[in-house]
């Protein structure tokens, strides 16, 4: 049985969710249409890390395993802040797979096999991808008076660049190394 897709909307929420904000609702509707990709990406990365981090081989096993590991805990936990957030000012958020795959920017890895320096790379990449999608997003709800995504926000971009910055340290200490 097929099922037609139809496009999921974040704004505005099913009257019985809206939450009274001050926001207008073009300023609601702004928020959430930022910040509903950024929480799809971070489901996209999530899943990506942890495929990594579960078909890991190699000499860095340990190493990496644990980073994929620690880096994908962090990524899961930025999803529920985010998507508060999106509540918080009257919209809704993630429904399913399909609604994440309609708003998804960072491509799925369904490779069979892929080495631990290729697996780095493309996270390194991917998270550079993540923390400019986040500044754009900043960048919205600053203009739309919504300080307390933005703050959130910017706390998450903190944590995405530290992310960046330890698999690029890796990617530099391969051209050295290997």
């Amino acid at each position: 049985m097929q099922t037609m897709k139809r496009e999921v909307k974040g704004y505005p929420a099913p009257s019985h969710l809206a939450t009274i904000t001050d926001l207008t609702p073009l300023e609601a509707k702004a928020v959430t249409d930022a910040v509903n990709p950024l929480i799809a990406d971070a489901f996209a990365l999530y899943v990506k890390t942890k495929n990594f981090h579960w078909h890991l081989y190699g000499p860095h096993f340990r190493d990496y395993h644990l980073l994929f590991d620690e880096q994908a805990e962090q990524i899961f936990e930025s999803i529920d802040v985010m998507a508060e957030r999106v509540r918080k000012v009257g919209g809704t958020t993630i429904h399913s797979i399909s609604h994440i795959a309609q708003l998804q920017s960072i491509e799925d890895d369904n490779n069979e096999s892929v080495s631990a320096g290729e697996m780095v790379r493309r996270l390194m990449e991917d998270n550079a991808h993540a923390a400019d999608m986040i500044r754009s997003a900043i960048t919205v709800c600053d203009k739309n008076r919504d300080s307390a995504t933005s703050n959130s926000l910017q706390d998450i971009l903190d944590k995405t660049e530290r992310r960046k910055w330890f698999l690029f340290e890796i990617v530099q200490g391969t051209k050295y190394t290997e």
